[in-house]
């Protein structure tokens, strides 16, 4: 069937920022369906608020807009691109939720717009609970005992009548939020009021506990004419209970018979075609008794999903190209399929390899947080293995985590470790292994399949059999058998007590070095046009062929997992240099081990490596492809600590050396360096016990930033006021200080201003990409800080000044690529805070904010492009006119007991962009992407730290203007009534009920300010912080950003947004 010919032009709506429960595995699709539809000659229209993805290059759609998901804003694009459908199903929750509100207030009806993909209809009877469950009833498939409530009255009602323990599911939520398990009626009632709040209509679904129940997930596509595909089963390894995000999983399944799937896969054909999804992909997921093998449905995604991107990964299908060309009216046996490029997509995969995927956590991020799994989605990020077995792809993923050092590290068995899902229990599952556990036993505390528990103890037998083992019995028989284990080198070299380079060695000698096996979709079937790789111990035997280096061939390392402070910010460089890479006529190869990326996706690069990144494994790589070097810069901090240990075993790293980058990250010589050129740094000293700080602080002062060595994303940094929380600080982490780890001391530069400043450095020439100011004080991480392009507060004299230092500073660093700096600001003096020699946080929200493309300046530098070809003078980040805020998501609503106080060490996880005229109005839109919604009236809580109250007085004296009223405890009550400020008086926590908590949690207060300081005052005001993210209320903590959001407030109140698209990319 050809392309509906009514389609001219196409809106695709994106997912907003990254949280946890909807990550770039959307950024994924979205630039897969662009790129589809384009080539289809439709137009494509894009709307998304996050800046940091390749899906809002303005090169990835016919127009881009940077718009906050809400209605008001994408009506009045789609007033504006008058387009003939939206595509919802490509943007996570948050598109679906914006369709139904669309149709709901008669948007699409009064435009002439349709939906493609799914319906309302659809839409509603798969995301609504009561009609999908009802729905289920009339195809004869079984589901959990459950009831929808409305109300805590009506809920509380169902609780006397299913036995405990319950699950609670909100309708329209993303991973997870808002559910939970509840066992008792206290907790119940608690978990009920968070779960009604959640849902966006106010609806539970309260269903009996499976707790213990086998967990498969169906990824399946249907067009118009019929047409089902099942793409790929995936078989949680943990049981239900752990949110699927959070859980081990593997494709394809591996404890169901034959039978068994083959009944899953019939009822998902009967579901998806009773809810009517005609052109497109969904999720299905299924719980199965492990005993009675009885089967129910729990619950369906009628969109491309967070599986979809691990089934896309897993099978080489495009998920999402298929989903966008089936909406637009093609059926699948017209789409080719890219990897075979003679088989029809209708064909359903079929794999010859096995898929595990295992999630990320950072928990160690959020003090006080409970390391506790549940169906509230924690994960930040995932990684997959691909092996031949169960085993080998489970320790490729293991690897690909990048937390080695649980494998290493000695534990105790604890069966609470087991019995209780945690982001730990794989590492304590081997260790009871180790100690003697049955499979019977682990079983029983785990509730994972025995099959799987087999596997973990052939590994542990296999460890303690070899640990017997005398150095000189290392044999190839032994080696071979360890790698076709998946046991890496590292192990192996800690076990024998070598050099994991000997056991590389050894190995070569032996001739045991990995096959590399192309991702086919066929099992062999058919040949495999497309380039993608995963390495394998059980091909032949073979020698390492001694050839030259292909002077074509390029390397690009990826980030591995997203984490906190490494997210998709440097995907988006990988994948931007790929591109300019390939115009300049080189062959680029891709490493990476994220499923959720565009930098893995099968056609971004000429060639792609889907494994872990380890010295281990891009050596191999590296010597199987022979490029001509490698680049480090683009993926953050993994490729940069790679680099020295890949030059040593004899590759090229392109751009900046060794040397340089050595030079910039030590902190000792790189001081002397600024002190030669004359540039200012803060004060510093460092000391590995409580005595030695003492003497310390006489140098830098108080109050000081302290951090033990080699951290990143600022964990463990805090701001010390006093003698008294120094020394809590040192009894607190003496663990993590030492003689060869001191503790790092930092004169803390209060109320200094801070900005970044990144930069491409090429062999006669440079490009400021622009200097972001932030809006909070010096203190807070970078990462989570909002910033503004051009600076609003910053003299252009300073400016200039500081363009000049960057300059100075990168030659004299003999940079070859990307710098980054941090700078601090007061009084027109400089400081150098540090300099990060690759790609930074910032590089995307940049390029999109002053249309210098950075990435590709970059790679145009690293390959040594002269001036004259490379123009530099045309780029000046100075001449855009829009003013552009970045925003940033925090997660802390996912974990309970953690307070949202922002300090050095970073916590976000997301960005979003807020483009405007003015100041004013990008800050208030980046408030409205980032979802702190800020109500136009109501009343204003105020407990500010004394050195702020006269600073923020003109802000309390603003909001009394635009119509809010004001409460405050009380020394800022008597402090603004001093001030002829009218404020209420409210008591704190221990004065007695009712306090300012009460209100907060009865809904009395409209917003918070609260400004603090001082571990102390920190631990006091907590409270106030907690209640407004559990009770969704707008909670402001540093004085700078009050200070710039009321200040947006006051100025926008009555005006109309300006909505434009981006311009492309000077090239």
């Amino acid at each position: 069937m050809p392309i509906k010919k009514d389609l001219k032009k196409v809106i695709i709506l994106g997912s907003g920022p990254i949280v946890i429960g909807q990550a770039c595995e959307f950024d994924y699709s979205g630039t897969q369906a662009c790129k589809a539809l384009m080539e289809q000659g439709l137009e494509v229209i894009l709307i998304n608020s996050n800046p940091a993805t390749i899906m809002t290059d303005p090169e990835m759609a016919t127009r881009v807009y940077i718009e906050p998901l809400k209605v008001e804003f994408i009506e009045r694009v789609l007033k504006e691109e008058r387009p003939s459908a939206i595509i919802p199903t490509l943007g996570g929750q948050t598109a679906l939720n914006l369709a139904l509100e669309l149709d709901k207030k008669k948007v699409l009806k009064k435009l002439g717009i349709r939906l493609l993909g799914a319906s309302p209809e659809v839409i509603r009877k798969a995301e609504n609970r009561e009609e999908f469950r009802q729905l289920l009833k009339e195809v004869g498939a079984s589901y959990p005992e459950s009831v929808l409530v409305k109300t805590f009255k009506q809920g509380m009602k169902v609780a006397e009548e299913i036995t405990f323990p319950l699950v609670l599911r909100p309708n329209y939520t993303l991973g997870g939020a808002g559910s939970g398990v509840a066992n008792s009626m206290e907790e119940y009632e608690r978990k009920l009021i968070a779960a009604l709040k959640e849902s966006p209509t106010s609806e539970v679904l309260v269903e009996k506990s499976l707790l213990g129940w086998k967990e498969f997930e169906l990824e399946v596509m249907r067009d118009r004419a019929g047409t089902f595909v099942v793409v790929c089963s995936v078989e949680n390894i943990d049981p239900c209970g752990v949110h699927t995000g959070d859980s081990c999983s593997v494709s394809p399944q591996q404890t169901l018979s034959d039978k068994e799937y083959q009944g899953m896969r019939d009822e998902a054909q009967k579901i998806i075609s009773a809810v009517g999804v005609e052109t497109g992909g969904a999720n299905i997921q299924f719980a199965v008794h492990p005993k009675t093998r009885e089967r129910l449905v729990i619950e369906m995604n009628p969109r491309v999903s967070r599986s979809s991107a691990l089934a896309s990964k897993a099978t080489g299908f495009p998920i999402a190209k298929i989903a966008s060309l089936v909406a637009v009216g093609l059926t699948m046996d017209e789409i080719k399929n890219d990897i075979t490029g003679t088989t029809p997509s209708c064909y359903e995969p079929a794999l010859d390899y096995v898929v595990v995927k295992i999630p990320r956590f950072d928990f160690e991020k959020f003090e006080g947080s409970k390391d506790i799994l549940n169906t509230q989605m924690k994960s930040v990020g995932e990684v997959m293995g691909m092996g031949r077995t169960f085993l080998e792809s489970f320790m490729k993923a293991l690897m690909s985590l990048e937390k080695n050092k649980n494998l290493l590290k000695q534990m105790t068995f604890s069966e609470k470790q087991l019995a209780y899902p945690n982001s730990q229990r794989m590492y304590a599952l081997l260790q009871a292994f180790r100690e003697g556990q049955t499979i019977q036993k682990i079983h029983e505390w785990t509730q994972i399949d025995p099959w799987f528990l087999d596997q973990f103890q052939r590994l542990i037998k296999f460890e303690q059999k070899i640990k017997t083992t005398t150095k000189k019995h290392l044999t190839p028989h032994v080696l071979l058998l360890a790698k076709r284990m998946g046991v890496p080198d590292f192990l192996l070299a800690h076990w024998f007590n070598k050099k994991e380079r000997d056991i590389r060695k050894l190995r070569w000698k032996y001739h045991i070095v990995p096959s590399f096996y192309q991702v086919d979709t066929c099992a062999g079937e058919f040949a495999s046009q497309t380039p993608y790789y995963y390495s394998t111990y059980w091909g032949p035997v073979r020698e390492r062929k001694k050839t030259k280096k292909d002077k074509n061939k390029v390397v690009i390392l990826g980030s591995g997992p997203n984490r906190i402070g490494q997210g998709i910010e440097f995907d988006y460089s990988c994948v931007r240099s790929v591109k300019r890479l390939k115009k300049m006529g080189y062959q680029t190869i891709m490493i990476n081990s994220n499923p959720e990326t565009v930098s893995t996706d099968y056609d971004t690069s000429d060639q792609l490596f889907f494994e872990p990144l380890t010295v281990e494994h891009t050596t191999e790589i590296l010597n199987f492809v022979k490029p001509m070097g490698f680049f480090a810069q683009m993926g953050g901090q993994t490729p940069i600590g790679l680099a020295s240990s890949l030059v040593r075993e004899g590759f090229d790293l392109i751009g900046s050396s060794i040397k340089s980058i050595d030079l910039a990250e030590d902190r000792v010589r790189f001081a002397s360096l600024c002190s030669q050129l004359g540039f200012k740094i803060p004060k510093a000293s460092q000391a590995t016990r409580i005595e030695e700080a003492h003497k310390a602080v006489k140098v830098t002062g108080y109050p000081v930033i302290c951090r033990p060595s080699y951290v990143l994303g600022g964990r463990r940094m805090e701001i010390i006021e006093n003698e008294e929380e120094l020394k809590k600080y040192f009894h607190r982490y003496q663990p993590f200080i030492s003689p060869h780890q001191p503790c790092l001391m930092d004169q803390f530069l209060e109320n200094y201003l801070e900005v970044d400043v990144d930069l491409v450095c090429g062999t006669d020439w440079i490009v400021i990409g622009g200097i972001i100011e932030h809006i909070e004080s010096a203190g807070v991480h970078s990462g989570d800080s909002m910033g503004v392009v051009p600076p609003q507060r910053l003299k252009r004299e300073v400016c200039e000044k500081i363009e000049k230092l960057s300059a100075s500073l990168a030659r004299h660093l003999k940079i070859l690529g990307f710098l980054n700096l941090q700078l601090a600001i007061k009084d027109d003096e400089i400081y150098i805070l540090e300099a990060n020699p690759r790609s930074s946080r910032s590089v995307p929200f940049l390029s999109k904010a002053t249309g210098v493309p950075l990435v590709d300046l970059a790679m145009l530098a690293m390959m040594a492009w002269p001036s004259e070809k490379v123009q530099p003078d045309k780029y000046d980040w100075k001449k855009q006119k829009m003013v552009s805020v970045k925003g940033v998501v925090f997660p802390f609503k996912k974990f309970e007991d953690v307070d949202s106080i922002l300090g050095p060490e970073m916590k976000s996880i997301g960005e979003v962009m807020g483009r405007g005229t003015n100041y004013s109005e990008a800050i208030l839109k980046s408030l409205h992407s980032s979802q702190l919604n800020l109500p136009k009236s109501g009343e204003v809580f105020l407990s500010l730290r004394d050195k702020d109250k006269e600073a923020l007085l003109p802000i309390a004296k603003q909001l009394l203007e635009m119509g809010y009223t004001l409460s405050a405890t009380g020394g800022t009550a008597q402090f603004l009534k001093s001030k002829k400020v009218e404020c209420l008086r409210v008591r704190k926590v221990h004065e007695g009920r009712p306090h300012c908590v009460d209100r907060i949690r009865s809904g009395q207060v409209a917003f918070v300010i609260n400004t603090t300081s001082g571990r102390r005052s920190i631990d006091i005001s907590f409270s106030i912080r907690r209640s407004c993210l559990d009770y969704g209320v707008p909670c402001i903590t540093e004085s700078e950003a009050a200070k710039a959001v009321v200040f947006a407030l006051h100025k926008t109140k009555k005006k109309s947004f300006s909505i434009q698209p981006l311009t492309k990319y000077d090239l």
